[in-house]
């Protein structure tokens, strides 16, 4: 089906970034996989072709362009190039957002130009070794003391953390024992930091390039400078942009699985069995028509929801709608794909394999699919 999603500036965009994945990325980045990271210098020269400062002011070198639909194009080219450009999405999607949202003057005048060249690199920490998604039970703490916050505690499973300039950290600064959620601050925690330990990068079953780290605050002295939004309203702030953070993964969600079915059209037109392609049974031709369908349908949902991100009206209900159904059928659509590859889909040389392998976290991460059914059914009343 046509897409009317985009405009040309996007479509001129989409080239810029396609052409620098194929001259920059691509051919380096089996040894990128090998080493489980990407180069820091990666965000810089994203930095310099402005695709990453896109939604930064242009007073502060950034494009002026806060349109959601650039970030969509980066993630549908990395896709089709099956590539994962580390922590990158979490930065764009995630992280920034907070700052251009939150940020006052002083700290844009201190922040926004490096966001804007790549010199500055993001992370958010929230998740805890004992908490988990319960942000209300968080407890790694910050006590004022004059013009600093003194920060102590832990965080786990923190995306582009090894990398990070510049972290949020979800801490309490206050407590009020007839609500939990009252008391939450934003601090960012600055690379280098007396105290701040970045700990080992978790080895996962996915998502080889993308640094997820742990993160240790022993009597960090964060400035009150450093306070992102208002004291004691991180529960509201964070809230605000879970509907893009779970759109994100949607766009995601869809772009690798039409990326899983190109490779497998390619894979069955080319492998023989029993002395004809693998696309002559009918069982193939039925399977990829079944998934191409799927996709179509997740497609225009996905492209609905952006559409109504950008237009500043997406819910986090229909958010949480589009995430369900963009992540189950990835896992579907990619199952069958890597079954259609035979032995081969098994091997991780086999870009099918990686892309299996990376799709079971978008059923987990911004909220489990149950989760989202938990959010859907209480907009039904249930």
């Amino acid at each position: 089906m046509r897409r009317t999603l985009f405009e040309e500036i996007h479509e001129d965009f989409r080239l810029l970034v396609r052409d620098f994945l194929a001259r920059e990325v691509t051919p380096v980045y089996e040894d990128w996989r090998r080493a489980g990271l990407v180069p820091r210098e990666l965000f810089t020269a994203l930095g310099k072709l402005g695709i990453i400062g896109t939604a930064i002011p242009e007073e502060y070198g950034g494009g002026g362009q806060d349109d959601y639909r650039f970030n969509v194009v980066i993630q549908e080219e990395c896709a089709r190039a099956c590539v994962t450009l580390g922590g990158l999405r979490t930065h764009l999607d995630v992280v920034v957002p907070y700052f251009t949202n939150f940020a006052n003057a002083e700290q844009r005048r201190r922040w926004f130009p490096g966001l804007a060249s790549g010199d500055l690199y993001t992370a958010v920490a929230m998740s805890e070794p004992g908490t988990g998604s319960d942000l209300a039970g968080v407890a790694t703490r910050a006590v004022r003391d004059g013009d600093d916050f003194v920060l102590n505690g832990a965080k786990t499973f923190i995306t582009g953390g090894h990398h990070a300039d510049l972290v949020i950290v979800v801490a309490r600064t206050a407590t009020d024992p007839d609500d939990r959620r009252a008391g939450l601050s934003l601090l960012v925690v600055e690379k280098g930091m007396p105290g701040f330990e970045v700990g080992r990068k978790l080895e996962k079953i996915g998502l080889a390039t993308q640094d997820t780290v742990e993160l240790s605050f022993a009597d960090v002295r964060v400035p009150a400078a450093n306070l992102l939004g208002e004291e004691g309203a991180a529960f509201s702030l964070l809230g605000r942009n879970l509907a893009q953070e779970r759109l994100a993964i949607a766009v995601g969600a869809v772009a690798q699985a039409q990326a899983a079915v190109d490779l497998t059209v390619t894979y069955v037109r080319d492998r023989t069995v029993f002395g004809k392609p693998v696309a002559h049974f009918q069982n193939t031709k039925f399977e990829l028509a079944s998934m191409a369908t799927e996709l179509a349908a997740a497609q225009a949902l996905l492209d609905a929801a952006v559409a109504a991100l950008v237009a500043g009206e997406l819910s986090p209900v229909d958010a949480a709608r589009t995430k369900l159904f963009c992540t189950e059928t990835q896992g579907r659509v990619v199952d069958r794909c890597l079954q259609l590859h035979g032995g081969y889909g098994y091997i991780l040389e086999s870009p099918i394999a990686r892309l299996y392998a990376d799709a079971r976290v978008t059923r987990i991460y911004g909220g489990t699919s149950e989760v989202m059914k938990t959010i859907i059914s209480k907009s039904l009343g249930l």
